[in-house]
């Protein structure tokens, strides 16, 4: 008993993480996780981030540049005292200070134009990523039609087997009674096991679409997931009449992201002549700068001896002449140490400290023709940007077009099997009553079966064909997928 109460336990508190697991997703959670988790998605999203980060670098070119520079070291050999600007022989202990500073003031519009080019970029990258989402959605819905569609083959092959075997077990009977030949039998019985491989085969069909929709999705081949499957006949679709492909076409220009990209890019490559233009002309900017220094003799003297004999010479005031005698010394100098090398850094930095403060203007003259060819350059880019532009409106325009004659034939094929499923469902059924009566064979009552399943699954096949088309139209439209 208390092993059972224990088990009950476990069951109770597992119950939450098993109903979880067995969970159905629709096709919004198709969509949400394959965004989330899309490898391209995420690619994608690096590549607007850096544009946003080349977008922050144009704007950070407003700001004053400020750079500060310092410098320690020792000299030897015969260095320049950069203090006295005379060469010594002696070690040199030096430093250097310096912090420059400069600001464009004025250069033509080039660092503005640059930003507005930097920003434009940023927005079509972020479109780039709606567009992205966009094609995964209507892959999502792609594969998740299919797996829809491979599981009402699963039902009709189902129904089909199930007609067979109640009809191969009646005509067991009839042959038992006598009543018909044991060929009938033997030939239900045949058709049975077609239709059970016919029915593996829609399974095995139906596992494989689910696998691909995984992969889709990014989610591990080995865990469960399943879909919810909705009745094909309550899928919401917009009438065909709605959906008239200029209109759609129009709205399309509008709305979709990659129509959005490619005029944000045509702005860009305006903004971006502009600025290859501006560097064809004169730049002003202001500068300034504060720079101080530091040098420390390396010897010091430390004594002075006197000489054992003086060193006599004669002097004259131009009538006498007088010894003078000039004592002999000399003087004692040793290395300094480390700390008296510092001796007055303080003062020196103070004494050095000198500031500038002025403006330049640049004048491009010739620099290899790098400004004026980039400019010519910029305008091959602005025409390409344009001609691109083009090329994808175009290439729009004949996929929305060739959706809605495709819409419009998966229609009249889906009402063409409609009729066709309703005369062989009412051949068949007349077909059932003889063979019931012993008016009809069997070999005729197979093919009015085989008949009737083989356009109903035609119709089933042309019906998720016509509201898949309409989706199509209905995304292009800027509906989104939704079943």
């Amino acid at each position: 008993m208390k092993k059972s109460k224990t088990l009950l336990l476990i069951l109770i508190c597992y119950l939450p993480f098993g109903l979880q697991a067995q969970e159905k997703w629709d096709l919004r959670q198709c969509v949400e996780y394959a965004l989330a988790n899309n490898l391209t998605v995420k690619q994608t999203s690096l590549q607007a981030n850096v544009a946003e980060v080349n977008e922050k670098q144009a704007r950070w070119l407003q700001v004053p540049n400020a750079d500060f520079s310092h410098n320690t070291g020792f000299q030897w050999g015969r260095p320049l005292d950069p203090t006295t600007n005379t060469f010594t022989s002696n070690e040199i202990l030096g430093q250097n200070y310096g912090l420059n500073a400069s600001v464009t003031v004025f250069n033509w519009h080039r660092l503005r134009n640059n930003i507005i080019a930097a920003d434009l970029n940023t927005d079509a990258a972020k479109m780039d990523i709606e567009k992205t989402k966009n094609d995964i959605s209507l892959n999502v819905a792609t594969y998740y039609l299919q797996v829809l569609l491979s599981r009402q083959q699963i039902l009709i092959a189902s129904v089909q087997m199930n007609q067979t075997r109640q009809q191969w077990e009646v005509a067991k009977k009839r042959v038992s009674a006598g009543a018909a030949p044991e060929l009938d039998a033997l030939t239900l019985e045949g058709q049975y096991a077609t239709d059970s491989s016919n029915y593996i085969t829609a399974k095995a069909t139906a596992d494989q679409n689910l696998l691909l929709l995984k992969q889709v999705l990014n989610i591990d081949a080995g865990k469960y997931f399943d879909i919810a499957t909705p009745p094909v006949e309550q899928i919401p679709v917009e009438p065909l009449l709605q959906l008239q492909p200029e209109t759609v076409y129009q709205i399309a220009l509008l709305n979709q992201p990659a129509q959005k990209a490619n005029a944000l890019r045509i702005q860009s490559a305006e903004a971006a002549m502009k600025t290859s233009r501006a560097a064809m002309y004169p730049t002003v900017a202001l500068y300034g700068s504060l720079n101080t220094q530091f040098s420390s003799a390396a010897k010091v003297s430390t004594a002075v001896k006197g000489a054992d004999v003086p060193t006599i010479f004669y002097a004259t005031d131009g009538i006498n002449k007088f010894e003078v005698y000039q004592p002999g010394y000399n003087i004692v100098t040793n290395k300094k140490s480390f700390g008296e090398r510092w001796t007055g850094w303080g003062s020196q930095l103070n004494s050095n400290f000198r500031q500038s403060l002025g403006f330049s203007i640049s004048v491009p003259i010739n620099s290899g023709g790098n400004a004026r060819f980039n400019y010519q350059r910029s305008k091959f880019d602005l025409q390409n940007a344009q001609l691109n532009k083009a090329i994808i409106n175009q290439t729009l325009q004949n996929d929305i077009y060739k959706a809605y004659l495709n819409a419009s034939s998966a229609l009249e094929k889906f009402n063409a099997t409609k009729r066709t499923y309703e005369v062989t469902q009412r051949s068949y059924d007349v077909a059932k009553k003889r063979y019931e009566v012993g008016l009809l064979n069997t070999f005729d009552l197979l093919i009015s079966q085989n008949n009737m399943n083989r356009a109903q699954s035609d119709m089933t096949t042309a019906q998720f064909d016509y509201v898949f088309k309409l989706k199509v139209l209905e995304f292009y439209k800027g509906q989104g997928i939704k079943l």
